[in-house]
């Protein structure tokens, strides 16, 4: 058989093309990213359909609407994106699908990139539907197929869920024969489709009842397996599996192991032999206690008066990752073993690297066209998801919220009927605008809230790896597509202030900035200029030496990672020619170099 080596995220889109996927969608979030991003460059070859949706919500609906005519789907998302989906996803599971539907969530423990470490196994057993959790690559890809097929089974959506670890470590993948389905989908019209309280009730009941049904069709599951040694177990689930593994053997441990790939609902069989072969059981999972709850009931039900151990009792940590060292720690103290093995934790710690704007990005002449025409106890920046965060950092210090998508002109509407004293300006980047924003906008336009929202348009999707978006000429598979602009759609929306700009033209944008600061009721600022990171720049900057005060203007204000000072503040090679410092130096001291 032919291996390939892959990407955790690549592997399991290889396994979605291996099981016929007919239609695949996502919204981008580390890190989940690359699985669509991969099925996304297939497509054309494979012959399904690919697209990046507006958000997560409008990415399962898609996917669901296909399911709904018998084709297999695939949608993907980061742990929060699951947040904006779960509407959809809570109704999905009463009202089941047709075709095999997988969702591929990614949970990001650490957290690596996120604002939350959620389990999505938690919300698995909340909706009531299935979940994989892969341990390696290749484990992930054969689950997709797997997924699918219990999918359309039993009627249910079903999740995939692999961490940041499985995401983005590779493996040498074994890879099977991409089955083309020979299958007529179409759309017949039922009853079960429209889910009106009376069909609500019922399949609540179907939805209750089919979960003990699944748990069974895991007992023989191949991700599941046992190995019985002595009367002290282990029980693990997804990539803590590897963990364990290490740890024994370095500690020389032959304990009963019990490893979990299918965490909800928890397969029985193999569980209740492991209670009953052993008198003491030790969980050892990422996050929640998902499979710690399950064994505990699963006991108590049997009467079994095995001891269970992990989170509850603090054996196991609740938040952060897991590792190879942290779970030696966690065997040495439940299994009394000398301290002497104890891993030597007091290492040299990592240089720290504050994070902050790339050099140029032009997010950081729009902040600073705002900056310096209030007092900063005068005016609340709210603001969003995306690279316009680390605006919040000094020397900016420009964002004074972040919750969630879309949250940053939502929370400005709130603050300004409490304060109306104060000004309110909402940044939002543009990919998010179209992911979450508009309803915002729509609500600040009819409830007459007075903030300014500013659109830091970038052209792209920046933060997980420029995907496109509405705002751009293209779709996921690179075709052209139709381009929405966030200005004409806020003059549609009724704003009546509505302005765009080039926010490295300084004095243009300060002027602008002021222009709204002095305006009355809903006002909309587009600040316009390409990603640095994808613009071709043929200009940079130096410091003529001879008229430099050293007032070190330039670095207090932008915080520019191109802009250094060793003895004497110099501009770096980083430079990538946006021109803002020069703008701003008030002894004209830097200046553009061929």
């Amino acid at each position: 058989m032919q291996k390939v080596l892959l990407m955790g995220n690549e592997a399991i889109a290889r396994g979605a093309i291996e099981a016929g996927v007919m239609v695949a969608t996502a919204y981008p979030g580390t890190p989940s990213t690359e699985v669509f991003s991969t099925l996304a460059d297939l497509a054309p070859e494979y012959g399904f359909y690919a697209e990046w949706s507006v958000n997560e919500k409008v990415a399962l609906e898609v996917a669901a609407g296909a399911a709904y005519t018998g084709a297999r789907a695939m949608v993907s998302m980061k742990q929060m994106g699951l947040n904006v989906a779960s509407d959809a996803l809570m109704s999905l599971a009463y009202i089941g699908v047709k075709g095999g539907l997988v969702l591929v969530v990614a949970d990001d423990p650490g957290p690596q990139s996120s604002q939350t470490e959620q389990d999505t196994r938690k919300f698995a057993a909340f909706a009531g539907v299935p979940v994989f959790d892969p341990a390696t690559p290749q484990e992930a890809k054969d689950m997709v197929q797997a997924a699918f097929e219990l999918s359309e089974k039993f009627g249910l959506p079903v999740i995939l869920r692999p961490t940041t670890r499985v995401s983005h470590v590779s493996q040498d993948i074994t890879l099977g024969d991409v089955k083309k389905l020979e299958r007529s989908c179409h759309f017949q019209r039922d009853p079960r489709w429209v889910i009106l309280p009376k069909l609500a009730y019922k399949q609540h009941i179907w939805l209750d009842r089919v979960q003990a049904e699944v748990a069974e069709e895991f007992n023989d599951s191949p991700f599941n397996r046992l190995s019985l040694k002595g009367k002290a177990g282990i029980v693990t689930s997804g990539v803590a599996y590897n963990y364990v593994l290490e740890a024994c053997q370095e500690l020389k441990l032959e304990p009963s192991l019990l490893k979990i790939g299918t965490p909800y609902p928890l397969p029985p069989k193999p569980a209740l032999e492991m209670l009953a072969s052993c008198g003491q059981v030790l969980v050892i999972e990422e996050q929640e206690a998902v499979v710690e709850d399950q064994l505990i009931k699963l006991a108590w039900q049997n009467r079994l008066g095995t001891a269970i151990s992990g989170k509850h009792d603090s054996y196991v940590p609740r938040e952060g990752e897991l590792s190879v060292d942290k779970v030696k720690t966690v065997l040495i103290s439940y299994f009394n073993l000398p301290r002497d093995d104890m891993p030597e934790m007091d290492v040299a710690p990592l240089p720290l690297r504050a994070p902050g704007l790339c050099a140029g990005c032009p997010h950081r002449a729009s902040f600073l066209a705002f900056k310096e025409l209030m007092r900063r106890d005068d005016v609340v920046f709210t603001g969003d998801i995306g690279c316009y965060t680390l605006g919040a950092e000094p020397p900016l210090e420009m964002l004074d919220t972040c919750l969630c998508m879309g949250a940053g002109i939502t929370l400005a509407v709130g603050m300004s009927k409490i304060e109306p004293e104060r000004k309110h300006v909402a940044f939002i980047g543009d990919s998010t605008f179209f992911h979450s924003g508009v309803p915002g906008l729509i609500d600040a336009v009819y409830n007459n809230a007075n903030i300014v929202v500013v659109v830091l348009d970038n052209g792209t999707t920046a933060m997980t790896g420029h995907q496109p978006h509405p705002g751009t000429a293209r779709t996921a598979t690179g075709v052209n597509g139709a381009v929405l602009d966030p200005g004409e759609i806020a003059r549609s929306c009724g704003v009546k202030f509505v302005r765009e700009v080039d926010p490295y033209l300084v004095s243009e944008m300060k002027t602008c900035a002021r222009e709204a600061l002095e305006f009355d009721g809903p006002r909309f600022i587009v600040a316009r200029r390409a990603c640095v990171l994808q613009a071709d720049s043929l200009r940079a900057y130096s410091i003529d030496a001879e008229l430099c005060t050293g007032c070190e203007l330039c670095i207090k204000k932008l915080g520019c990672p191109a802009i250094v000072k060793n003895q004497v503040v110099q501009i770096s090679a980083a430079c990538a020619g946006c021109g803002v410092c020069a703008r701003i130096c008030p002894s004209q001291a830097i200046c553009e170099v061929v």
